[in-house]
């Protein structure tokens, strides 16, 4: 198969991975009255994109770069090449936990990041999954993607833009919803934003280069406090 057919079915929302339950904190955001029509949606799908997808992209891009990772500078005696891609991956899981102030964000992330993994399993059997880190609640979304696209073949840069991709359209199919909005007017607005997208996703690749401590740490604290709230509501149509 093609590697651009696999980049659009990795970037499917019907990919198996359990996006569509989730809208990126939008709901959460529209009970707050913040966002309410087109609009505001757009600048909160900018916003979602300049933080959290800038970070998520740049993480996942990180670990498709650790999936190959072969550089003599970390490497031991004593280090096999999968102990060397393990370590990598576990720096990147407990700098990207530092990173997600929420509680409840985290655990959204691990959960998608088992989702995402359960099918990437079935996919690819022999992937190298099992170098992803053992922390409890599975290691987090963008790692479990980038070892999936590397194992796919996927440049690093399209990994980026996978990640940077479902930022944002999770979140608007959820607008149409939320708020009864024109599918294709939303559908024009994410068509507005594909150079913000691609241009984050190329900031995010050229980042993995850097040690994982200096990658993107892009916050949202109102998006964290409103992640908290939504994690209460005993009634809600999506996830997060």
């Amino acid at each position: 198969m093609a590697t651009p057919s696999l980049l659009l079915l990795l970037a499917d929302g019907r990919f198996p991975a359990g996006a569509h339950a989730h809208s990126g904190g939008l709901e959460a955001a529209v009970a707050a009255g913040r966002v309410t029509d087109l609009p505001t949606l757009e600048a909160f799908l900018a916003g979602r994109l300049a933080t959290a997808g800038l970070v998520g992209a740049a993480f996942a891009a990180a670990a498709h770069r650790a999936a190959a990772l072969a550089e003599p500078c970390v490497r031991s005696v004593a280090l096999t090449e999968p102990a060397v891609r393990s370590a990598a991956l576990a720096r990147l899981d407990a700098e990207l936990d530092a990173r997600t102030a929420a509680p409840a964000l985290r655990a959204v992330s691990r959960r998608q990041g088992r989702a995402l993994l359960r099918a990437g399993r079935t996919i690819w059997p022999d992937a190298p999954f099992a170098d992803l880190p053992a922390t409890p609640g599975g290691a987090h979304q963008p790692l479990v993607l980038g070892l999936l696209c590397a194992t796919a073949g996927l440049s690093r840069v399209e990994t980026a833009t996978i990640a940077a991709y479902g930022t944002v359209t999770g979140a608007a199919s959820a607008g149409v919803r939320l708020l009864g909005l024109d599918p294709y007017r939303v559908q024009a607005l994410l068509v507005g934003l594909a150079d913000a997208c691609d241009g984050t996703a190329a900031e995010a690749a050229r980042a993995a280069d850097d040690p994982p401590e200096r990658l993107p740490a892009a916050a949202a604290p109102l998006a964290d406090i409103h992640a908290e709230i939504h994690a209460t509501w005993e009634v809600r149509l999506f996830a997060s």
